[in-house]
């Protein structure tokens, strides 16, 4: 302070023309001697009058103090009733920043709200969400670890355990406490507490050889001395926490080396100050005989405090003295803006201007709350609407030297005054933690949940502890902790990780697969067989076994057969709109066509079988246009039947993604299913009655056997069809295609082998059995 009161007197721009002094008050840190010097500054005098002021020159302008909370609080209630400005460089209660309290109450310390704050964010930085809360039981600790389990509580981390360190602790509190730490998981705890308090329990925990936690240290013993000793290393190891911003100032160090006897108030505290640095003492405190045994050890007041080094002159990391240097800097500032004459938004008023010598304390009041102070480090201090600076902390590491010593190292700070992604600023790689490792410590409840699981609570624990579930089918979490999972678009499917989607597979017949290219060679192929019977047929036409079948039949039956071969096609390949819209279409009409020429042929035996009894008026039936008619009234039926379909709900290309999860199925919805099994029914109603008719004429003469091969070849188709029904049913996606596909080429040869095939064999390898005498003979044979 008397740095700070002679820099300003010396200064031509701050308070020109006018000295700054102090009355410096000792209390004795009893509470009754705070309220009696509160009232001898209010008063004037040496004397407690309430209510008096002696009126006095100079004015006292403002008060530094008290360091204490508790005190400061006493002491603002009575200056507030004045509104006497007074300013603490230490008292950080967040109590004290209530303005309808203490109006008058300023501060060059942080409030602990932003200690509490900036500790709850660093906890948060390092992730540790399990942590342990210890405080000491009094106004201090409460409040501050209260605001630090609001804070990351919110953040959504959780409380592992709540302990409170009393005064008056017995040894089985301690203990307990201590096993409460010992037992619980999480491993960062945060110590809200005083060293003089703190040092029991970290004696108990050396007892209980509890090591791996590691201490979240308040800025009241984040830098003791005494508790960086070697015997706690093994507990402190690996502490982090937040100390009072340490700066150097300049010129301080030739100063306080400067001190003399001779040149410095207050004559008995530099006295005994001077005996304790250099351990002499001045010769009026002890008598003759004594200061001639030992004449060395006698100080003379000019011994240089530069041939020492303690913690006196070691003013390179100052922290509670720049708060100090700053509160006189501030009240300098203040009182310099009143003098000048400015309004509070610091213009000049051009109004009637106060005596400086002979202020009130309420003027300078106003001034206080717009006061702006700019120190050597370039950093602006100022008051909020509370009476609060900004915050600035150092973070502080603990670590462990080669020698097994714990030292403070600066890793960071925290600065209300930064952006809001600079507040807390770590530099990583200066921290080190137990062990020597870099990596950070985990103080969790339960491990992280992987991306492709998802968080579930535990039935009756804090939400920080879970147990990670797998996302279920079709979904993904591509963070870690995911509290849930989410769904891929309706295209996408997971990995089998779960933690992104993929395109899904897209799946139908194709002709680039073994499967779409066997059954596409062989529609091809086997629609060749009836074309090579069909010109066969037109070879031996004139034969009595190729006229003996109809002909004209047979060659129609022969082109739609190499037709049904072909229609399977259709259904191979990208099922575009226009291939649904026509295959199963194309497939009823030409399997009709093919169906009714079998059951025109079986009527047309029947008709002629029976048109040889004598006065039979049948024989008019036995034309070839009668077989044309049935053929055409069969088909034309099929035919309407389509038209509907196609008019009324016609098939379309669907993406089915329902059938198998993970993959697109591209297919033909025949969009109206009655109207697809009506056209297989009636297919299925005309290859019954073409099979019932030729069953009953099955015994006719071998002259007009046929029957028999269509009896066969319905069967044959009969049973195909049947078997396909629970066949598609319990097929999906290409196989339903590639199964219809093969019920249409297995009926189609069934027809063809049933139907052509003997004769065919009669034809080509015995041509004596193709003869008008052979075919009439056999058939007399039979009679």
């Amino acid at each position: 302070m008397r740095f700070a009161v002679d820099e300003i007197n010396r200064s031509p721009d701050l308070l020109p023309n006018v000295t700054l002094g102090f009355y410096a008050y000792d209390s004795c840190a009893v509470l009754q001697r705070e309220i009696e010097g509160t009232l001898w500054m209010l008063t004037g005098q040496d004397m407690a009058i309430p209510n008096y002021s002696c009126g006095q020159s100079p004015p006292l302008a403002a008060i530094i103090g008290h360091s204490a909370s508790s005190i400061s609080i006493l002491m603002a209630h009575l200056l507030g009733l004045y509104r006497y400005p007074q300013v603490s460089y230490f008292s950080t209660s967040s109590r004290l920043s209530d303005r309808t309290q203490f109006p008058s109450f300023f501060r060059t310390v942080p409030s602990d709200k932003f200690q509490s704050k900036g500790l709850a964010q660093l906890v948060l930085h390092f992730q540790w969400t399990w942590v342990g809360l210890l405080a000491i039981d009094n106004d201090y600790g409460q409040e501050g670890i209260q605001i630090i389990e609001r804070e990351i509580t919110k953040a959504g981390a959780c409380v592992a355990f709540t302990e409170y360190i009393f005064s008056s602790m017995l040894y089985k509190d301690i203990y307990r406490t201590v096993k409460v730490i010992k037992e619980s998981t999480a491993k960062a705890v945060v110590a809200f507490s005083t060293d003089i308090y703190l040092i029991p329990v970290l004696v108990e925990m050396r007892r209980q050889n509890v090591t791996g936690k590691i201490f979240v240290a308040s800025e009241a013993w984040s830098i003791s001395n005494v508790m960086s000793a070697h015997k706690y290393s093994s507990v402190l190891d690996g502490t982090i926490g937040f100390a009072f911003h340490s700066s150097k100032l300049l010129g301080f160090q030739d100063y306080v080396n400067n001190v003399r006897i001779s040149n410095t108030p207050g004559l008995t505290w530099t006295k005994l100050f001077w005996e304790e640095v250099f351990g002499c003492t001045f010769y009026y405190y002890k008598n003759i005989s004594e200061s001639s045994e030992n004449p060395d050890r006698l100080c003379t007041g000019e011994e240089d405090l530069r041939s020492v080094q303690n913690t006196y002159n070691e003013v390179s990391s100052l922290r509670e003295s720049i708060n100090l240097y700053t509160a006189v800097y501030v009240i300098a500032k203040a009182l310099h803006d009143l003098g000048q004459c400015k309004d509070l938004d610091g213009r000049p008023s051009g109004g009637y201007c106060s005596d400086i010598r002979s202020i009130k304390p309420w003027q300078l009041l106003n001034y206080f709350k717009k006061v702006r102070v700019e120190l050597k480090n370039k950093r602006e201090v100022f008051f909020d609407e509370n009476g609060d600076p900004p915050a600035l902390y150092d973070i502080v590491k603990w670590q462990r030297t080669p020698e097994g010593f714990i030292k403070q190292v600066k890793v960071g700070s925290y600065d209300t005054m930064a952006s809001a992604e600079d507040i807390l600023s770590i530099n990583t790689s200066l921290v080190w933690w137990s062990s020597g490792l870099k990596e950070v410590p985990l103080s969790v409840c339960s491990q992280s949940c992987p991306p492709g699981f998802r968080k579930a609570a535990r039935r009756g624990e804090p939400v920080c502890c879970f147990q990670c579930i797998p996302c279920p089918q079709g979904e993904i979490s591509n963070k870690t902790n995911s509290i849930g999972c989410s769904k891929c678009p309706w295209d996408m499917w997971p990995n089998d990780q779960k933690d992104r989607c993929l395109p899904k597979a897209v799946e139908y017949l194709s002709y680039e697969e073994p499967l779409g290219m066997a059954l596409a060679a062989t529609s091809i192929s086997s629609s060749m067989i009836p074309m090579s019977i069909f010109s066969l047929f037109i070879h031996y036409k004139n034969t009595p076994i190729v006229k003996a079948n109809n002909y004209s039949l047979s060659c129609v039956l022969l082109m739609s057969l190499s037709l049904c071969f072909l229609c399977s096609l259709a259904f191979i390949g990208y099922p575009q709109s226009e291939k649904c819209l026509l295959h199963q279409a194309a497939f009823g009409m030409v399997f009709t066509i093919c169906v009714s020429c079998i059951l025109a042929k079986t009527i047309m035996v029947v008709f002629a079988f029976m048109a040889t009894k004598p006065g039979s008026r049948l024989k008019k039936w036995t034309s070839p246009q009668v077989s044309y008619l049935i053929i055409f009234i069969c088909s034309f039926v099929q035919f309407i039947l389509c038209v509907f379909w196609l008019s009324l709900s016609p098939p379309f290309s669907q993406h089915n993604i329902q059938t198998r999860p993970g993959i697109i199925i591209v297919e033909c919805n025949e969009n109206s299913p009655v109207a697809f099994w009506c056209m297989l029914g009636y297919l299925g109603l005309l290859a019954t009655i073409s099979f019932i008719v030729a069953f009953l004429a099955r015994r006719l003469p071998d002259s007009f056997n046929e029957a028999k091969f269509i009896t066969f070849s319905m069967l044959a188709f009969l049973s195909v069809w049947v078997s396909y029904i629970p066949a598609s049913l319990s097929a999906q996606g290409k196989y339903t295609v590639a199964m219809e596909i093969f019920a249409i080429q297995s009926s189609s040869w069934a027809l063809v082998v049933c139907m052509f095939g003997p004769k065919c064999f009669i034809i080509l390898f015995r041509p004596n059995m193709n003869s008008r005498e052979y075919l009439m003979g056999k058939g007399k044979a039979q009679k």
